[in-house]
């Protein structure tokens, strides 16, 4: 299965939509999971920016702090069942945590979006969220994907080897910027701390770097907007057995447009 970083604006949409195109006929992706929360304009979800992911290729939404900033997307996470905001926000918030989604084989994926706590704000633990939440998970499909989006590096390692050999795939997001520890941890769980982004490739996390400047530099409120340029996409592909859940391989990656159209950069996308 595919799994894309956060998706930034525009570029974010464009890198995502480029690259599952270009990416049929060099490798089959069972699923496709896309964290989404930065998608419509750098914060939030709209219907026609929803529309268009899905429509490029993406099955399933993931979320995290920025998923209620647009007034239009809340009824969205409300009644759309591919898209799933983080399962250990309080009791009552609208929409849901999990789902399982049949991939194009017929393979059931459950997919659960998580969120930390560490610098994130006041959630329920998504170790206990997790442990109470796994058995009845696990029941439905024998592969499970978390999306943990999440701050700080050391939560989201804690909780990677916390779930080791009871989930297949835990991906981080939140941070925008891929980190070079993809692995596949003691019991069989894929890992990466951080997917990446889909986005602006000449940005600071997908932001226009000249009104990050101005606020770190003069420390004073600036609105900001998503970076234009060259887009990117970051993501992992994991290699999962379909029968055990377990993860067999785990690949990250990060293409340019300019890379993109590399024939050898898509060598290395036909191996499993």
């Amino acid at each position: 299965m595919l799994f894309l970083g956060d998706v930034v604006g525009k570029p974010g949409r464009k890198a995502v939509a480029e690259f599952l195109s270009r990416l049929r006929g060099v490798r089959d992706v069972d699923l496709v999971v896309a964290n989404g929360e930065n998608a419509a304009s750098g914060t939030g979800l709209t219907e026609s920016v929803v529309r268009e992911l899905f429509d490029a290729g993406v099955d399933v939404l993931t979320g995290g702090n920025h998923f209620w900033d647009k007034k239009e997307g809340v009824p969205l996470i409300r009644t759309e069942e591919r898209i799933l905001r983080p399962a250990n926000y309080p009791p009552g918030v609208d929409g849901r945590g999990w789902g399982v989604y049949r991939g194009r084989s017929g393979t059931p994926y459950a997919v659960v979006s998580l969120i930390g706590r560490v610098f994130m704000g006041d959630f329920d633990c998504p170790f206990r969220w997790a442990d109470a939440a796994l058995p009845e998970i696990r029941k439905q499909a024998a592969a499970v994907v978390v999306d943990f989006h999440a701050e700080a590096t050391s939560e989201k390692r804690a909780l990677a080897f916390h779930l080791d050999g009871r989930v297949s795939a835990i991906a981080g997001t939140h941070t925008h910027v891929q980190t070079s520890d993809a692995q596949v941890l003691p019991k069989g769980t894929g890992y990466i701390t951080d997917a990446g982004m889909c986005g602006p490739a000449g940005s600071v996390i997908g932001m226009d770097p000249e009104g990050v400047l101005r606020r770190f530099l003069l420390q004073l409120p600036t609105r900001f907007e998503v970076a234009s340029g060259e887009p990117e996409a970051s993501g992992v592909f994991f290699g999962l057995d379909p029968g055990t859940g377990t993860c067999r391989a785990v690949q990250p990656f990060c293409v340019s447009e300019t890379r993109i159209r590399s024939r050898e950069t898509w060598k290395t996308f036909s191996s499993p």
